[in-house]
């Protein structure tokens, strides 16, 4: 590889790594509106927040999983989701020996809530199930925020999947409005 490109790869992976950082702080935004907290009975805790997280992340990484031309960039930002959960970590005083642990658990559950929630799209019952073991896996919600949360959850993936790819590869997250 010639110095000419190997400075426009590392500039390309920058632009990518910057435009996934934009994405990841729209998800993160989202994930952290409070009214979504309240209306939903999600407690703001450690594990309501990540599930917030992680429900949000899969609507996007959902939307891109179907364009090969996103691969890279959604696994740019899938790196750096876990970048800021491990940062999180350990700023919480988990000891070193123990964040790989914890992020390493946290992974996992993402990718298991990725999964049953893909499957629920398929199905009301499954994804309502979903929901209840994951997002509310804390708290006891009425059978209506199981219900709204679900319908959220579906007209989030229409309207992401009417975005085209390229607004996300720019750096945006159009979720459309949660109410």
């Amino acid at each position: 590889m010639t110095e000419v490109n190997l400075f426009a790869s590392l500039k390309r992976r920058r632009q990518r790594r910057d435009t996934a950082l934009a994405v990841y702080n729209a998800i993160v935004a989202r994930a952290r509106e409070p009214d979504l907290f309240a209306a939903w009975s999600v407690p703001d805790t450690l594990d309501g927040r990540f599930e917030l997280l992680a429900l949000h992340a899969f609507l996007v990484m959902n939307r891109l999983k179907r364009e090969p031309s996103a691969r890279e960039f959604a696994q740019t930002l899938f790196d750096i989701m876990f970048a800021d959960l491990d940062r999180a970590v350990r700023e919480m005083g988990s000891t070193d020996t123990g964040v790989g642990k914890r992020v390493k658990a946290m992974a996992r559950g993402f990718y298991g809530r990725a999964a049953a929630y893909d499957k629920g799209l398929a199905d009301e019952t499954e994804l309502e199930a979903a929901l209840r073991r994951n997002l509310f896996g804390t708290a006891q919600p009425a059978p209506d925020q199981v219900a709204a949360a679900a319908r959220y959850l579906r007209a989030q993936v229409a309207a992401l999947a009417a975005v085209p790819v390229e607004t996300f590869l720019a750096g945006q997250a159009p979720f459309a409005p949660w109410r």
